[in-house]
C-alpha cells in the first residue's frame, strides 16, 4: 500500500527527533520534508535560539530537505496565520496530506494545529502524543541521542541551565515543578547526534544572553514583569576560521 505524503515540523530540539525517529521506524508515512519557523530578522530558530546554518547541517545528516518558513520578528496572528496557510497550500499542492508534529500534552496546541490544518484538509499527527514524559526523556538518552540546552525560562529555571547537555545528572537537578521534557516551554534544545544522523553536528558552546518579552495583557502574572529567558549561542564549528 502506498505510504501518505508528511511533512515533519522540526524544531531542531529531542522531541521533535524522538518523534521523528518513531514516524521512520513505523513506517506509516513517506516523509518528504522537514518544516521550520524562522525568525526572518535574526535567522535562527524561533524560540529555540538556533543559528540557521546548524539546523541545515541537521537536515543534511538526517538526509530530508528543509522548508525554512521565515516569521517577522513580532508577528500577529493573522500574520503567522496567513505565512502558515500559503506555506501549507504549497506543500500541499505537492500532494503531502499530513503534517507531524512532536507535541506531548498541550490540548490548546493541539486543537489549534488540528483546526488550522483541517481547514486546507490536512491532517496532524503527533506521535508522542500522551507518553509519559519522564519515559520519553529516558527513552531518548537510551537511544543514544544527544541534545543540548539552548534556552531556559527564568520562570522555572536559572541561568546555570542554559547550555547544560540532557544526561540522568541533569534529569535529577530539575526543580519538581519542571516537566522532564520541558514541555510547558521551560526549556528548549538542539540535538546534535543520535540514531537520526549519518554524522554529528559540530558546534562550540557561545555566550549566554539574557532576553526579556513582555507578558500578554491576559496573563495571569502581574502586568508589570517581563518573560525573562537565557540564551546560549551554538557556533557551529563549520563556519570557525
Amino acid at each position: 500500500m502506498k505510504r501518505p505524503k508528511a511533512l515533519f515540523n522540526w524544531s531542531s530540539g529531542k522531541d521533535s527527533a524522538l518523534a521523528l525517529y518513531k514516524t521512520i521506524n513505523e513506517n506509516k508515512f513517506d516523509i518528504t520534508c522537514l518544516l521550520t519557523s524562522i525568525n526572518e530578522e535574526f535567522q535562527r530558530i524561533s524560540m529555540h535560539g538556533v543559528q540557521v546554518s546548524l539546523l541545515e547541517q541537521q537536515a543534511s545528516s538526517i538526509g530530508l530537505p528543509l522548508i525554512k518558513m521565515e516569521i517577522p520578528k513580532e508577528p500577529s496572528m493573522e500574520q503567522y496565520s496567513d505565512i502558515m496557510e500559503k506555506t501549507m497550500a504549497g506543500l500541499q499542492s505537492q500532494g503531502i496530506s499530513h503534517s507531524i508534529f512532536g507535541d506531548i500534552f498541550l490540548e490548546d496546541l493541539r486543537k489549534y494545529r488540528e483546526d488550522q490544518l483541517r481547514a486546507i484538509g490536512m491532517e496532524a499527527v503527533f506521535p508522542l502524543w500522551k507518553k509519559d514524559t519522564s519515559n520519553l526523556i529516558h527513552e531518548f538518552l537510551d537511544l543514544g541521542f544527544k541534545t543540548i540546552i539552548t534556552c531556559v525560562n527564568e520562570t522555572y529555571l536559572d541561568k546555570s541551565f542554559a547550555g547544560r547537555i540532557i544526561d540522568e545528572k541533569f534529569i535529577a537537578d530539575l526543580p519538581d515543578n519542571v516537566d522532564p521534557c520541558g514541555e510547558n516551554g521551560e526549556f528548549h534544545t538542539f540535538t546534535f547526534d543520535g540514531p537520526l544522523f549519518k554524522n554529528p553536528i559540530l558546534f562550540e558552546i557561545g555566550e549566554i544572553v539574557k532576553k526579556t518579552y513582555p507578558k500578554p495583557k491576559a496573563d495571569d502574572h502581574k502586568n508589570d514583569e517581563d518573560y525573562v529567558f537565557w540564551f546560549c549561542d551554538l557556533i557551529s564549528k563549520e563556519t570557525l576560521p
